[in-house]
């Protein structure tokens, strides 16, 4: 009985969890689509860049990635570089792992693979604990908008001619600035980091012989860096 019982209330929490998702599986079909697209012109194949978003299942890794990829950098420059872009999930993931329910480790292992900026915003505003049919439900529907649209994208991309194919790589450009303008408009800390981070990255573009992938890495964190050291002076002077 009590199993039985157990069982309802986990497809109710996967159910309200599905519901809960939506929303974000939505805003994700068109920045999934954008992808595919940006994959076919960047070289990878239906194979690959579906992969990538079934693995990785990040948009700015990914998105960055491509343009790595593009360069021909190194797998390992890749790899840190997605990992410093991405390091805020460590945060996340502490946050809702104080929430997360008693459940077993190889569950809350299982929802965590799924914990993005937007499932995050979801779950963290649940009341009391989370359980983990609730956190599947989100991060399930969320997951297969992202890698089904990665599909699709890709696919339409590869009917479109050769030379507008060629002219999507500007588009990843264009979708980083639309990334980045919204937060700097209400944050001179994001503006401050963004432009050091811009201006080290050419010096060290133009004056040393790095390859890319390792001055978006250095310039990424010495802009983090001098910023954090800033602001925590400014405080402790106020």
């Amino acid at each position: 009985m009590n199993v039985a019982i157990a069982g309802r209330m986990s497809s109710s929490l996967f159910r309200r969890g599905l519901q809960k998702g939506s929303s974000i599986a939505i805003g994700y079909m068109p920045v999934a689509f954008t992808f595919g697209l940006l994959a076919k012109s960047s070289g990878l194949s239906l194979f690959e860049a579906v992969c990538m978003s079934i693995f990785v299942f990040a948009g700015a890794a990914q998105y960055i990635s491509l343009t790595l990829f593009a360069a021909g950098i190194s797998g390992f420059e890749i790899i840190l570089t997605t990992f410093i872009v991405n390091i805020r999930h460590l945060l996340m993931s502490a946050s809702i792992g104080e929430k997360s329910a008693d459940d077993p480790k190889w569950k809350k292992a299982l929802y965590s693979f799924f914990i993005t900026d937007e499932t995050f915003s979801v779950a963290a505003v649940q009341k009391g604990n989370i359980q983990a049919a609730y956190m599947l439900g989100i991060g399930l529907i969320a997951w297969s908008s992202w890698v089904v649209f990665s599909g699709v994208g890709y696919l339409i991309g590869s009917g479109l001619p050769t030379i507008l194919q060629e002219s999507m790589g500007i588009a990843l450009y264009a979708l980083f600035i639309g990334l980045l303008v919204p937060s700097a408009r209400k944050s001179l800390k994001v503006i401050l980091l963004a432009s050091i981070a811009a201006v080290v990255n050419s010096i060290l573009t133009f004056s040393t012989p790095m390859s890319t992938g390792w001055t978006i890495i250095i310039s990424t964190l010495f802009a983090a860096v001098l910023i954090e050291l800033l602001w925590k002076g400014e405080k402790a002077d106020a």
